[in-house]
């Protein structure tokens, strides 16, 4: 079986979470500068076979578009431009961030370590993608 990768695109900064081979488990994969996001995902699918690609919405409680929600449409269009046989599914992303502050709270870590963006985007992202695991079942 080939792995699912989530993606929690953001303006700056990009999280990764990928599935083992089996799609058991979310693991966090790396949190990237999303204007290396392309090149990164080129080298990582050399190496990994990948089934499927979640993307994670942003949408508000009304379900209208977020600010960010035509950056993360630009980016799907790009993506599937460069990787067109690579499925996309969007996924509702409301909470993930949230989630993800919460989840690193209770890790325990130092406080200056909690507030690392990039551990929040790459939480987030297995969030996403956990979520989407669950849901499957």
């Amino acid at each position: 079986m080939a792995r699912i990768l989530a993606i929690d695109f953001g303006k700056k900064r990009t999280g990764l979470a990928v599935t083992d081979p089996l799609q058991i488990i979310a693991s966090a994969l790396d949190t990237v500068d999303s204007n290396e996001l392309i090149g990164y995902l080129k080298k990582y699918f050399q190496k990994e076979e990948v089934e499927k690609i979640l993307v994670g919405y942003p949408l508000n409680w009304d379900d209208t578009p977020t600010h960010a929600t035509p950056l993360v449409d630009k980016f799907i269009i790009k993506f599937s431009h460069v990787f067109p046989n690579l499925p996309v599914q969007k996924v509702d992303e409301r909470l993930s961030s949230k989630m993800a502050s919460g989840a690193i709270a209770q890790m325990g870590l130092k406080k200056k370590d909690r507030e690392k963006k990039e551990l929040i985007d790459a939480v987030a992202a297995v969030i996403i993608l956990q979520e989407y695991l669950e849901s499957q079942v």
